[in-house]
Order: structure tokens, then sequence, then C-alpha cells
């Protein structure tokens, strides 16, 4: 029996990737206004990129001031690393969202 060529290596739809990697890629972290949330965000980001330059965060409040969205461009090397870093932050107490 061989396989469907979805499933031979290289055609994975799990284990492929539309990024060429090494990339800048942009992510969007939202969260309730609360004190630390942005040095927690920061935390985690650099964890999973240590060149990641905080200076470069880009927050912004909603219209109620009620939530704030930070983008962090990180260096991206893996799938890997994506994926661990958004699983952290999806994770985060602090955090809502992940775009």
């Amino acid at each position: 029996m061989s396989k469907s060529p979805e499933n031979q290596a290289g055609n994975d739809p799990l284990t492929t990737s539309l990024i060429e990697y090494p990339c800048e890629f942009p992510l969007k972290i939202f969260g309730r206004q609360q004190a630390g949330f942005a040095q927690a965000v920061l935390a985690v980001v650099s964890k999973h990129d240590p060149d990641f330059a905080a200076a470069s965060m880009e927050m912004r409040a909603s219209k109620n001031a009620r939530y704030i969205s930070l983008t962090c461009t990180i260096r991206a090397t893996s799938r890997q690393q994506l994926d661990a870093l958004y699983q952290e932050l999806c994770d985060h107490p602090m955090v809502v969202m992940v775009l």
C-alpha cells in the first residue's frame, strides 16, 4: 500500500510551511489593560527570540482603553519556534488573543 501524496514526506500539511525562514514575522498580542502586560509579553517573546528589541514593540489601546494590543515583529527561524511562541503566549493568563 502506497502513501497518498498528501502524506508523503515534505507534503504533510502539519509540517510544511509557506513561510521561508529566517524572516521577520509580526505577532499581534491582545490583552486587558493592566499593569505588567507589556512586560509579561516582552519576557515571553524574548525567551523565543533573544535578539528581540523591546523598543520595537508597538502598543495601541482600544477605543475605550479596556484592551491593549502589542505588535512584536520577531526574527522567525523555524515553524517550531513560532509554534512554541504562539502556544506560550496563548497559555499566558494575561493574554486574550494572539494573531
